[in-house]
């Protein structure tokens, strides 16, 4: 099932929030941990509801409620997000506060903004949505579970525009805990230059993005996504060559006839190595763009993959900030995005222009 992109709202590391501009000025961060630049809230969000939500939470209501205005949709058929941590900051104060106060005269709040659905739950109160409501909660498989649901959804059911998103932040806690298992970089990494980087580790980051998935071609749609493929711990990249090959088969497509190439390389030395082999034996004639220097490394950063793709395809450029080599190309027909998270989830999305 075809489902076309109508609508999208992102947070990010750099100036996504709210625009049709397509990373015209990169923000040139110098750290191994990236931080969302965040949009006024007041324009979304009644204040007063505002001021006992996290950052999460706000990121994702703003993100969506720009998706739906994007796509000129007032009410979606369906909300469906994916995520790896959930409110991870409202669990760790809900934790500390278990021992700091001897689990006496707890607060509520912070527990109850601590599950994992509570982005889509709170989207579903503000719109007054009675529809499908679901988050998926699968590591680095969240976001694609999401999509993957939304488009069988667009195919199986009567509905017509699904509202899907992903969200994920980083908190210094959980920066210090992973650093520890090798996760994160030890230095300070400056945007452009994380792919030349020769250490282990990636620079973390976070994020928000929703879109909206419609059945229907529309005149102001961004791109049509086509298919998607995980593959859950490959024994080799030859397998991954497999997989992305069945993939485009489905599809009716060659290795050939894809355009462009969204790479999940984050400067990580272990991991890179995949991306460099697929660039080299199936994409030579492709061209290659990255996304995590701008993004950070987490568990739903395809999701900001799929935003970047959307963009090329429907502005039909590639801006010289994410470029990986210079193949010129006149038209951008086919783009895939092929990403993993710690060699373990690994992702293939395929898009076409509408």
């Amino acid at each position: 099932m075809v489902a076309y992109i109508k609508g999208i709202g992102i947070v990010s590391p750099q100036k996504t929030f709210n625009t049709k501009t397509f990373l015209t000025e990169i923000v040139e961060h110098t750290t191994n941990s990236l931080r969302c630049i965040e949009p006024y809230y007041p324009e979304f969000i009644n204040p007063v509801l505002a001021r006992r939500m996290s950052r999460t939470i706000k990121m994702g209501i703003a993100a969506a409620m720009v998706s739906l205005r994007d796509a000129k949709v007032e009410m979606p058929d369906a909300i469906i997000t994916g995520t790896a941590l959930g409110c991870w900051e409202d669990t760790e104060k809900f934790l500390v506060a278990m021992i700091e106060n001897s689990e006496q005269l707890l607060t509520p709040t912070a527990f109850m903004q601590s599950t994992h659905n509570t982005v889509s739950s709170q989207i579903a109160l503000l719109l007054k949505c009675m529809n499908y409501n679901f988050t998926y909660v699968n590591k680095g498989f969240s976001f694609e579970s999401a999509v993957l649901d939304a488009m069988m959804m667009l195919g199986d059911s009567d509905a017509k525009n699904i509202l899907v998103g992903a969200h994920d932040e980083m908190t210094e806690k959980y920066f210090n805990i992973t650093k520890r298992v090798g996760f994160w970089k030890e230095e300070a990494v400056a945007t452009s230059d994380v792919l030349r980087s020769t250490t282990n580790g990636s620079v973390s980051g976070e994020g928000a993005a929703f879109f909206v998935l419609g059945k229907e071609k529309g005149e102001d749609d961004y791109a049509q996504l086509r298919s998607l493929k995980m593959i859950f711990e490959p024994e080799s990249e030859y397998e991954v060559e497999e997989k992305i090959n069945e993939l485009l088969s489905e599809n009716g497509l060659k290795c050939a006839d894809i355009d462009v190439v969204v790479y999940g390389k984050s400067g990580d030395v272990r991991y890179d190595k995949i991306y460099n082999h697929l660039e080299d034996a199936l994409f030579k004639n492709s061209a290659s763009v990255s996304f995590k220097p701008l993004c950070g490394e987490y568990q739903t950063s395809s999701s900001f993959a799929l935003w970047e793709a959307a963009m090329m395809l429907k502005t039909q450029t590639i801006p010289t900030a994410i470029q990986v080599n210079k193949q010129p190309k006149s038209e951008i027909k086919n783009v895939l995005i092929y990403n993993h998270f710690m060699n373990t989830y690994h992702t293939a999305f395929l898009l076409s222009q509408c």
